[in-house]
């Protein structure tokens, strides 16, 4: 038994064994070494595309459709809120899957949905400032409009948080 086990180890070890040049070299290559001038090259200037922008009218006319949309949408928020808080409060403590827990889910779905709507406003007014940016145009007004409904957006999260930290 020992002898298979000791023959065994050796057929082993031999195919281990290999001819000397099947390995790569571990000397460094010529395309690892380091090569270039410490003089740097001045960078060509940027050829940036307009960012289209999808939205007609005038800027004001944009920024004012905009604000408006979002002041709509989220008035439709605040509308859904108490019904929702009602239906996170009755299915508080309630087991997932239970009727309560699903109507529940299904108020903080819409609730999803309409501030949906107040965020493409807010996605509107990134793409006309990132139009304005690109072409070295003054953002103040649209900044302005944007600061607005990033409001909007970041009270319906808050909202959102809350309802959903009934649920847990």
């Amino acid at each position: 038994m020992r002898r298979l086990t000791t023959l065994t180890m050796l057929f082993a070890l031999a195919g281990c064994a290999a001819a000397k040049d099947e390995y790569p070299s571990l000397q460094i290559r010529d395309v690892e070494r380091a090569q270039g001038q410490f003089t740097p090259t001045p960078a060509a200037p940027l050829d940036v595309p307009p960012v289209p922008v999808t939205i007609s009218g005038t800027l004001a006319e944009q920024l004012a459709t905009l604000g408006q949309q979002a002041q709509a949408s989220h008035q439709a928020f605040l509308k859904q809120v108490p019904a929702a808080s009602r239906l996170a409060d009755a299915a508080r403590g309630s087991a997932i899957g239970s009727d309560a827990w699903a109507s529940a889910q299904v108020a903080l779905a819409s609730l999803d949905s309409a501030r949906s709507n107040t965020a493409i406003s807010l996605a509107d007014l990134d793409t006309i400032q990132i139009s304005r940016v690109t072409t070295s145009e003054n953002t103040a007004a649209v900044d302005a409009v944007r600061a607005q409904v990033l409001e909007l957006v970041e009270q319906e999260d808050v909202t959102l948080a809350e309802l959903r930290a009934k649920l847990r």
